[in-house]
């Protein structure tokens, strides 16, 4: 039988929890990792069946006077740390995983229902949540509501925090607050109230208003931002609309538990066709005029990959033909491009793939190849437009199984992702590029750039020993001199996976101290005791890059 382990002290909760608790080993050691690069070992793990537990567990914790903090989670691929603690992991999967309406405009779910159960519920009236991730298989709702997640599709259809109509959220008290979007005499009515509510919506609309033109200016300039609290779309100025919502969506859980979601949905185009862009060297200096080229096209999604990553399809083609499946000759004839253009011009420096989507297969191709015409008559470029969704599939699964493989087949090393997520405007690209190449080469580190270039939203995720004595230092290294250059294109550290533990000492970098400080009054107002998920968002803890980042690939 599993024992406590010697570091940890029991913790007994009140009888009147109605839930699960579990404090043996192989549970509490499951729910030390996510898919980041730290391993944090949380002291119980509690399954809540209703929000009269969540109310217990938060009372119970404020008895502790400082000694516990509660910490959600549900699926656990975020990639900074977010659902890490070393107090109470409060897992929403177990029980708060009910679907309670759907239609074709809007869903209302619970967090702990996973995106794929949510996917083909919303499918059957016709209607998608487009802001879904890579990692749609495996992510739940509350996920993507905690890190205001996005996708291939969000070059379109925006982040989640378009999509959160309203929310349903436990808050330091222990009580359920309903948060939407306020008109001006509602909002009034709001702050008219003598509770605490009504002390919320008065204290959000003084920082607002009293620190406005700073927090506007700090804004991220790009379309794509997980960074910080969302502070600066919570008043709409010129409509004088007030929503809370905009302060949870990416938050984290450091401010309630969300406990239940309205969505709004959309309806998908049925057909779709891509027009694949293969770049040379010499074509970078015109990289953001050719982005630009094509968005004018209104593509759905924008995406691209570097040579490092066509590199590594190479090395894993035989591989990657068995994950494709079918016959090789006919997936030899479907990658001829490919194959051609190797053999007459080399590799190309970086791969952009453009999907339209329409009503029909026709009006699809019709609107992908005048988006080609239009780049071809500015630019000496490769192209080809795809005849059908198999055969984009087949540079769907370079960009997102080539790494995937390489990284199952080098021994002693993992994925680390650390400056996975950073966004500038498409219009740096040309000059950000090179000088992030530059930086990331000094350190002869294995890695790929791969990333929604539309948005200007890049992924480089190095596959690093974690046992090499000067890991730590690359991490903190590399952090630094990235997020400075990020910070000089006036972008984001994080377009989707949010700050966590691996981002959040860096917020500087991107945010003046006056807007800390705003983020800092957030927290205070929501969680002056600090007993939701602390050191993500503000109050970082730096050192845990120390202690708290697994030492080997088998941690």
């Amino acid at each position: 039988m599993d024992t406590l382990p010697t570091n940890k002290r029991l913790i007994s909760l009140p009888e009147q929890f109605k839930g699960e608790v579990d404090q043996s080993l192989a549970v509490l050691d499951k729910y030390s990792e996510d898919t980041s690069i730290f391993k944090i070992q949380p002291s119980l793990v509690v399954y809540p069946k209703d929000v009269e537990d969540l109310y217990t567990l938060i009372h119970f914790v404020h008895s502790k006077r400082g000694e516990l903090s509660l910490t959600a989670r549900s699926a656990g691929t975020d990639m900074s740390g977010g659902p890490l603690t070393d107090s109470i992991v409060v897992d929403f999967t177990r029980y708060f995983n009910n679907i309670k309406q759907v239609d074709a405009h809007t869903a209302v779910t619970e967090p702990g229902v996973y995106y794929r159960d949510f996917e083909k519920e919303t499918l059957k009236y016709d209607a998608l949540l487009p802001s879904y991730t890579a990692s749609k298989e495996l992510n739940t709702v509350g996920g993507m509501v905690a890190n205001n997640s996005a996708g291939e599709k969000s070059l379109t259809y925006g982040k989640t925090e378009r999509y959160t109509r309203e929310l349903k959220v436990v808050l330091q008290d222990g009580i359920e607050y309903t948060f939407k979007k306020l008109n001006r005499a509602e909002l009034e009515a709001k702050k008219a109230q003598h509770d605490y509510e009504g002390e919320i919506y008065r204290r959000i609309e003084e920082l607002v208003r009293d620190n406005y033109d700073v927090i506007m200016a700090a804004k991220p300039q790009v379309t794509k931002n997980s960074s910080g609290y969302g502070i600066w779309n919570v008043w709409d100025k010129n409509n004088d609309t007030f929503d809370l919502t905009q302060l949870f969506v990416g938050s984290q859980g450091t401010l309630g538990f969300v406990s239940e979601i309205t969505f709004d949905l959309v309806k998908p185009k049925p057909a779709s066709r891509m027009l694949v862009m293969f770049l040379r060297a010499k074509h970078f200096v015109d990289l953001g005029k050719i982005v630009n080229t094509v968005l004018e096209k209104q593509p759905e999604s924008f995406e691209s990959y570097d040579d490092k990553t066509f590199n590594v399809m190479l090395k894993v083609f035989p591989k990657l033909f068995k994950r494709l499946g079918g016959n090789p000759f006919k997936l030899a004839r479907d990658f001829w491009p490919e194959i051609k253009m190797v053999m007459t011009g080399g590799i190309p420096k970086l791969v952009l793939m453009a999907e339209f989507s329409a009503d029909t297969e026709k009006e699809a191709e019709v609107i992908a190849k005048t988006a080609e015409q239009a780049v071809l008559s500015k630019y000496d470029i490769a192209t080809h437009v795809t005849g059908s969704q198999q055969e984009a599939n087949k540079f769907w699964t370079i960009r997102r199984e080539s790494f995937k493989l390489l990284r199952e087949n080098i021994r002693g090393k993992h994925t680390a992702p650390f400056i996975d997520d950073m966004v500038v405007a498409p219009q740096y690209l040309p000059e950000f590029l090179p000088r992030l190449y530059e930086i990331l080469d000094e350190y002869k580190l294995t890695y790929t750039v791969a990333g929604h270039v539309g948005d200007g939203n890049f992924h480089i995720i190095p596959l690093m020993d974690f046992s090499r004595p000067d890991f730590v230092h690359i991490i903190n290294d590399l952090s630094e001199r990235v997020y400075s250059l990020v910070a000089e294109y006036h972008g984001s550290i994080t377009g989707e996976h949010n700050d966590g533990l691996i981002r959040t000492p860096y917020l500087h970098k991107i945010f003046s101290p006056e807007v800390i400080n705003v983020f800092q009054e957030i927290k205070e107002i929501f969680d002056p005791h600090r007993i939701f998920n602390p050191h993500k968002k503000v109050d970082p803890k730096p050192e845990l890059l120390k202690s708290a980042v697994k030492k080997s690939v088998v941690d």
